[in-house]
C-alpha cells in the first residue's frame, strides 16, 4: 500500500471513531436490533477532506415487525445529521434521500425479483457486501451481513465441495453494468455544467466503483481457483476487507506470484486516481470540461480498466468460475 493510501486510510479511521464518540446515544438505540453501515470512500479507507458520508440504515425483525421502532429510526437519523454537522461532513446527498432503513428480511426477499432495483434494496444489499463499515450496531451487522450471505449461499449444502457463487458474482456484474448504463443514459442531452458533473462522476466510476465490485470477483475468483469452492466463511471474510485490502490479500497468496506485479501496477494507478481527485468538485468539473485535461483522466480511467483486465484474466485462467464471469 502506497504512502497516500496509508494516510488516507488513518484519516479516515480517525473521523469515523470520531463520528462514533458523537454518535453515543444512537448507539444505544441501535443496540442489538439495527444497525448503521458506511459505503463510499470513508468505507474503503480513502477520504478525503471533499468527501461525503454515504451510509444505511438496516434492522433485524423481531416477531415479524421490525425491532428499530420508527420513532428511534427518526432520532438516529437527527443524531447523524446533527454529528455531520458538528464534524463539518458534507450533508447527506439529494436531501437525505437515501438514509432509509431497511429490514434484513427486505434486503433478502427482494433478491433476484423486480422489486430489487425499484426499492433499492439491490444497491443496499450489494454495498453492504462489497465496501460497507459498521458504524453503529457492530453486532446487528454481523448478523444481517450472515443473512444476507446465507441468501446468496442457499444451494450451498448441495455444492459444498464446488461451489461457485454466480449468483452473487452475477449481482455484482449487474451493479457495475447498471452505472454504467445509468451515467450514458443520464448524459446524453445534459447542459455543459451537468455534463461536466456527469464525465467527472464517469471519471470516478471507473476507479472506485470498478475496484468496489471488482476486488471482490478476484477475491471469489481466487478462493474459487485454490480450493475448487467457496464458503460462506470465505464471503464473510471478503466482506471485512476493503477493496484495497483484497489486492493486498491477492499479493499474500504465494500460488498467485506471478500476478503480484501486477497487483502493485494496479494498486499505483488506483493511488494516482486519488491525488487526481484531491481536489473541490467544481475545480475538477472545471478540468473534466477542459478537453486536455479530459484526455488526461478518460487515458487514467482507461488504463485502471486495463490493469484490472490483466489481474482478472491472469487469476483466472482455465478457471471454469472465470467462464462464467466473463460468458
Amino acid at each position: 500500500m502506497g504512502q497516500l493510501l496509508e494516510q488516507r486510510r488513518i484519516e479516515s479511521e480517525r473521523r469515523i471513531q470520531a463520528l462514533q464518540q458523537s454518535l453515543v446515544d444512537a448507539e444505544k438505540l441501535c443496540g442489538s436490533k439495527a444497525c448503521v453501515y458506511i459505503t463510499g470512500s470513508f468505507s474503503r479507507g480513502e477520504a478525503s477532506q471533499y468527501s461525503d458520508l454515504d451510509l444505511f440504515i438496516a434492522g433485524l425483525i423481531k416477531q415479524k415487525e421490525r425491532a428499530l421502532s420508527r420513532l428511534d429510526e427518526i432520532i438516529i437519523k437527527a443524531d447523524l445529521i446533527k454529528a455531520t454537522e458538528k464534524l463539518a461532513i458534507p450533508k447527506f446527498s439529494k436531501d437525505g434521500e437515501y438514509l432509509i432503513h431497511y429490514t434484513v428480511d427486505e434486503l433478502v426477499k427482494t433478491l433476484g425479483t423486480q422489486q430489487d432495483d425499484a426499492s433499492n434494496t439491490f444497491t443496499a444489499r450489494l454495498l453492504l457486501l462489497l465496501e460497507s463499515t459498521p458504524l453503529l450496531g457492530t453486532t446487528a451487522y454481523r448478523q444481517i451481513t450472515e443473512k444476507v450471505i446465507k441468501a446468496y449461499w442457499r444451494d450451498y449444502d448441495d455444492h459444498k465441495h464446488d461451489f461457485m457463487p454466480a449468483f452473487l458474482a452475477n449481482d455484482i456484474l449487474r451493479m457495475w453494468r447498471t452505472f454504467c448504463v445509468n451515467y450514458e443514459a443520464r448524459t446524453k442531452d445534459e447542459p455543459p455544467s451537468k455534463k461536466g458533473k456527469r464525465k467527472l462522476t464517469n471519471f470516478k466510476l471507473g476507479h472506485s466503483r470498478l475496484l468496489t465490485c471488482y476486488s471482490a470477483l478476484l477475491y471469489l475468483l481466487a478462493v474459487f481457483s485454490k480450493n475448487g469452492t467457496v464458503r460462506p466463511r470465505d464471503a464473510t471474510k471478503m466482506v471485512r476487507l476493503t477493496p484495497i485490502n483484497r489486492l493486498e490479500w491477492l499479493k499474500e497468496q504465494p500460488e498467485l506470484g506471478s500476478t503480484h506485479k501486477k497487483i502493485d501496477d494496479l494498486i499505483s494507478s488506483y493511488e494516482n486516481f486519488l491525488m487526481l481527485t484531491d481536489a473541490p468538485e467544481q475545480d475538477l468539473v472545471n478540468k473534466v470540461l477542459d478537453k486536455k485535461q479530459w484526455k488526461i483522466y478518460s487515458t487514467s480511467a482507461n488504463q485502471f480498466g486495463d490493469l484490472m483486465f490483466n489481474v482478472l484474466d491472469s487469476i483466472g485462467k482455465g478457471n471454469s468460475f472465470y467462464r462464467r464471469l466473463v460468458v
